[in-house]
């Protein structure tokens, strides 16, 4: 079981949970631009963002909580850039006070906790890294986004690193398919999908959805 919400008082963070059942099945989990504070069965980690699809085995029946940081948003709360944690799963204690972690990691309430430990480290979202993410998600060009924020494609590309992990180009890609993948599940034929999402054609989305899933759009719909 799955389920998500906004978290209150975060703004562009999502917070969710999963219980896994005896017998769970292997998951899926797309790159979305986003790094996760995590905690399961008291342990406490950070998954940074993600280039592939990554396959989870079953883990052990329990539960999972999470805080998703979109818009760039990690970074600030976690306090190291995001690119340290591209395609990598951190221990949060290799990150702060061993104390600090263990606060979370032994609380009765990890969904609280967790928020709690945000809420002290946060700041206002970057409205020009909100302003990338959106146009990203919208299929900009990597120089459409720098022009309409003023900014060199040398800033650009270190403010995006920083931020998200990868390069605008990347970041422009799978915001892209995470959009087009929203549009197909609510009912969007394909070949609409592709002109919404940004795509040049229906077969660039194909390409571009599995190159970046592993599987064509169609197995992640139905």
């Amino acid at each position: 079981m799955y389920s998500e919400r906004p978290a209150d008082g975060l703004p562009q963070v999502i917070a969710w949970r999963s219980l896994r059942p005896p017998g769970g099945r292997q998951t899926r989990v797309l790159p979305d631009g986003c790094m996760d504070l995590i905690w399961h069965e008291g342990e406490v980690f950070i998954a940074g963002p993600d280039t592939a699809v990554q396959h989870h085995p079953a883990r052990v029946p329990g539960q999972t909580f999470g805080l998703r940081f979109a818009a760039g948003t990690g970074p600030q709360v976690v306090g190291v850039p995001a690119d340290e944690f591209t395609d990598r799963q951190v221990p949060l204690d290799q990150v702060w006070s061993p104390a600090e972690v263990r606060r979370v990691a032994e609380s009765p309430t990890p969904d609280e906790a967790l928020r709690a430990v945000a809420m002290a480290r946060w700041r206002p979202p970057d409205p020009a890294l909100v302003e990338v993410a959106a146009r990203a998600r919208a299929g900009w060009p990597v120089d459409a986004i720098a022009e309409r924020l003023d900014l060199s494609a040398r800033h650009l590309q270190r403010r995006v690193k920083t931020a998200f992990g990868y390069g605008p180009k990347m970041l422009t890609r799978i915001l892209r398919m995470q959009r087009a993948l929203a549009l197909a599940r609510d009912g969007t034929p394909f070949a609409s999908v592709a002109a919404l999402a940004g795509y040049a054609d229906q077969a660039h989305l194909s390409r571009d959805v599995r190159a970046l899933a592993g599987v064509p759009l169609r197995s992640l719909v139905t």
